[in-house]
């Protein structure tokens, strides 16, 4: 499965705004917190790849469950085209965030960078809409759906679609990663994939 996705910098309160005249549906609100990793057998900013636990708080909180926070694992593979931030993606959920952290330590994976972000979800017209204010970096908008390969073209249209409908121009997308923007903001160099 392919993550299709598409992002723009943009005024999240206009965005908002254009979101209520679509009826666009609001599903939740977190607080990510991600890690990145360095791999011990290959620069994975050569590779264009990314490895990243995730730690996400529902805003305001706990998370719906009572607990702390989820937590998740995500492989991400290289760019698989040009025009969008398609990239093949794995990501299972895992119980112990502490030692996931430990067993990566473990074999000589070492964390490279953590990216903050809040984050509010959207649902319109089959896609996610993903306001994102990412600390240090500024505020985007994401359009993204899975697809199949034989539907990436059209997946990838279909969210220009969407950007166009919220007053946002696709030619203003931006294939950088948050990771990669943060590096860059700090002056480290480094553009692994988010």
């Amino acid at each position: 499965m392919y993550e299709v996705e598409v992002k723009v910098r943009a005024d999240l309160d206009a965005v908002r705004d254009r979101l209520a005249d679509l009826d666009a549906t609001g599903t939740r609100r977190v607080r990510q917190v991600d890690t990145y990793y360095d791999a011990p057998h290959r620069d994975f900013a050569e590779t264009d790849e990314a490895l990243r636990i995730r730690r996400e708080t529902v805003a305001g909180g706990a998370n719906d469950d009572g607990g702390g926070a989820a937590t998740k694992v995500t492989y991400k593979g290289p760019l698989v085209e040009a025009e969008s931030k398609t990239r093949e993606e794995f990501e299972t959920a895992v119980a112990d965030g502490d030692a996931a952290e430990g067993i990566l330590g473990g074999l000589g994976f070492s964390p490279a960078a953590t990216v903050e972000k809040d984050r509010e979800f959207f649902e319109l017209d089959g896609y996610t809409v993903t306001l994102d204010n990412v600390a240090g970096v500024g505020e985007f908008v994401e359009v993204e759906r899975e697809a199949v390969e034989p539907e990436i073209e059209s997946a990838r249209e279909g969210a220009y679609v969407v950007l166009r409908d919220l007053g946002l121009d696709p030619d203003d997308q931006i294939r950088t990663s948050y990771l990669g923007l943060l590096l860059r903001s700090q002056d480290m160099p480094n553009d692994t994939p988010e």
